[in-house]
């Protein structure tokens, strides 16, 4: 056995798996429009846990996703995955929230932007083929009507990610396609985190943060 339990808390999705092998055995997590980390991440952590009919004792890692995304959300997931580890003494796995988003399409041909919101006209994004291997790495980009061209001339791009609704209004391309109301899971990240661990890719528990990409910056209340 190789029980994992997985954790994704980058967007407004609070998403717990637990897996074995690479497959999802238990998934809970809650697609709404708030944040709800702080008060029903260790309840999906126990359900999941619960459904399986293992304890705690039985995992072998904890996965998180890293980001980017929002700094809240990173830290709440970040904070209770490392304390997990430390306190199980077990592994502790990171995975690319915009890979495991990425795994969320298939396509036979072109690439892959997951894309997720970063304010105004700004996205956080990557570009990947149509086997998951990086053709651009992750970036903050600020979106214009020649935002993906060269991509968007050479074949189909799948859009996907909370980024997407402000990205179909600015290109007009037949080559574009637009998968709406997605956001990262930890049902992707599975397969992902399994990898990971079979090649003992894990990070130290004691000095791993987020990945923000940008500084967090405090926006004044209008109150």
């Amino acid at each position: 056995m190789a029980y994992i339990l997985n954790i994704e808390t980058s967007t407004t999705n609070c998403s717990v798996s637990l897996s074995n092998k690479g497959e999802t055995l238990v998934l809970k997590e809650d697609y709404g429009n708030g944040y709800s980390h702080a008060e029903k991440l260790h309840v999906y952590i126990e359900a999941v846990l619960k459904e399986a009919n293992i304890t705690s004792s039985q995992l072998e890692a904890i996965a998180v996703s890293k980001g980017p995304g929002s700094y809240t959300g990173l830290r709440i997931g970040v904070s209770a995955a490392k304390g997990l580890a430390y306190a199980l003494k077990i592994p502790l796995i990171s995975i690319s929230t915009l890979e495991a988003l990425a795994h969320q399409v298939s396509a036979d041909s072109g690439c892959i932007v997951p894309m997720l919101d970063a304010r105004r006209l700004e996205v956080y994004s990557a570009i990947f083929d149509k086997d998951y291997n990086v053709v651009r790495a992750i970036e903050a980009q600020i979106l214009n009507e020649s935002a993906f061209e060269k991509e968007l001339a050479s074949g189909k791009v799948y859009f996907v990610g909370d980024g997407v609704e402000k990205t179909k209004i600015l290109l007009n391309s037949p080559n574009a396609i637009f998968i709406e109301n997605k956001l990262p899971s930890a049902d992707q990240m599975s397969a992902l985190s399994f990898n990971k661990y079979k090649k003992s890719d894990i990070e130290d528990v004691a000095y791993f943060e987020p990945y923000y990409l940008k500084d967090f910056v405090a926006i004044k209340s209008k109150k």
